[in-house]
């Protein structure tokens, strides 16, 4: 299982959005926590399908956006954000962004909707706009390394590893979590997931800034291993065969001198 921590992919620019984002949504989980989670909250500012479809009454399409149902939801989809968001804004521009950001969150909430009109369930969270950024990481910067925390039963190792091995296995996670989902009430909004993560994916080629290219190559080596003693990545190779290539090479080059 991959647990991301950051990538090694700096931005040009400082993410002023990203920023503003994380710093409002836990804002707003703060004033959800002083409130004890109260309900209400959540059905007066939460999508619910049944309401949209009916009413078409939009804005809490976007309110939802910035709500979560615990601390685990907020601090999993603030990471995520926090990893791969700079670099998603760095490609477009802020102004970009920020329509980006909330139209890979429209179509997300649209896509769980649609799958049951009917429902009268709240949906929470920033999870489906995030998928967009996700998205469109993916299709900017595939090779691009991101440091994780690898779990091998007890065995917990950091590594670098490339970005579409780690956003394709949550993307296949999200479908592997569907049918366990479709028989309860609440739970994880799988669709929405799923929906925006390719809202972002489709769109990057529109927002992008023209100079920006789409699947840049990888300015580090992957799987790295992170040695805890020297508290540096150690990139595990075999010696011997690199010493005995050098070797050759330098033979080569004596016997074309003499």
């Amino acid at each position: 299982m991959f647990f991301p921590v950051s990538d090694d992919n700096p931005s040009s620019s400082t993410p002023y959005v990203t920023y503003f984002l994380i710093g409002l949504c836990s804002f707003v989980f703060i004033l959800q926590y002083l409130s004890q989670m109260s309900p209400s909250i959540y059905y007066n500012f939460g999508f619910i399908p049944a309401d949209f479809f009916s009413n078409y009454s939009s804005f809490t399409i976007y309110t939802s956006m910035f709500l979560h149902g615990g601390l685990l939801h907020i601090a999993g989809n603030m990471l995520y954000l926090w990893i791969f968001g700079d670099n998603v804004e760095d490609s477009m521009g802020t102004k970009k962004f920020i329509i980006f950001y909330l139209l890979c969150g429209t179509i997300a909430a649209l896509c769980q909707g649609l799958v049951d009109p009917t429902s009268e369930i709240p949906m929470v969270g920033a999870s489906g706009a995030i998928a967009g950024v996700l998205g469109a990481y993916l299709m900017l910067f595939p090779k691009a390394n991101v440091k994780c925390l690898v779990f091998i039963i007890i065995i917990v190792q950091m590594i670098r590893v490339p970005a579409f091995l780690v956003l394709g296995f949550w993307l296949v996670l999200q479908f592997f979590s569907i049918p366990g989902s479709i028989d309860m009430d609440g739970g994880t909004a799988y669709f929405a997931h799923i929906g925006g993560f390719l809202a972002g994916m489709i769109l990057i080629p529109f927002f992008k800034n023209r100079d920006v290219k789409l699947f840049h190559e990888q300015n580090t080596s992957s799987w790295q291993v992170f040695d805890r003693d020297s508290k540096e990545f150690s990139f595990q190779r075999n010696d011997n065969v690199l010493e005995g290539f050098i070797k050759k090479s330098e033979d080569k080059m004596n016997r074309r001198k003499h």
